[in-house]
């Protein structure tokens, strides 16, 4: 299973993971910065918006080729560009939701994903209360008719939005339908061959962290 502690190769040069974890913060940081017409920026400016230091975005940066001209900074609109194409922004990116419950749904209602390469085509549930339902447009299908639906739809990406119980064996049977990557929120770590990636949004650990840097200041 790849997970989020393995390092990222770009053109064969081994990218630190901490910095492919700055890179969308990167993204949206300079998306504001066009939204307000802000045509080019420095490094030390980008630093102070950021809270990264001018020396380490730099280095960051020039993990993928530098972009930035001495004495004019960073052109905003092509910096921006470009880490969308290094994140993959530059195509769609088309994603399955497996579990169409609160969590489920409160995902395909995220319009974000649509401005950012991402289109959520599906939902699949076993409830039949919720088969047949649109959120946001999108219909919920019965699982059953999953492996039909993905050999019509090129989709790289399913998210988990299930019970731990059931999440490991949905996994296992959507890499075997093809699935290369997954988004999971369920609480469970998934056992799965190396060349599929693995991203974990465990709800429950990130609060419980929260909760030990609250009272560890007191």
């Amino acid at each position: 299973m790849a997970d989020n502690n393995l390092e990222v190769k770009e053109n064969e040069k081994v990218i630190s993971p901490v910095v492919i974890k700055r890179l969308p913060r990167y993204y949206r940081y300079l998306g504001d910065l066009l939204k307000n017409g802000v045509v080019r920026i420095s490094s030390k400016e980008l630093s102070q918006k950021m809270s990264v230091t001018a020396s380490q975005i730099r280095q960051d940066l020039n993990n993928f080729g530098g972009f930035g001209q001495q004495g004019y900074g960073y052109n905003v609109e092509y910096l921006y560009n470009e880490i969308g194409k290094i994140l993959g922004l530059d195509h769609t990116n088309n994603i399955i939701i497996m579990g169409a419950g609160n969590l489920g749904q409160a995902l395909a209602n995220n319009q974000d994903f649509d401005s950012n390469g991402f289109k959520i085509i599906g939902l699949f549930d076993v409830n039949p209360r919720l088969i047949g339902i649109t959120v946001r447009g999108v219909e919920v299908y019965d699982i059953d008719m999953l492996e039909d639906f993905l050999k019509n739809h090129e989709v790289m990406i399913a998210a988990l939005t299930l019970p731990g119980t059931k999440a490991t064996k949905v996994a296992k049977d959507l890499v075997d339908m093809g699935i290369k990557a997954f988004w999971n929120f369920a609480p469970v770590d998934l056992n799965l061959p190396e060349d599929i990636t693995v991203e974990n949004v465990h709800l429950a650990e990130s609060i419980m962290t929260l909760s030990y840097r609250i009272h560890t200041k007191k």
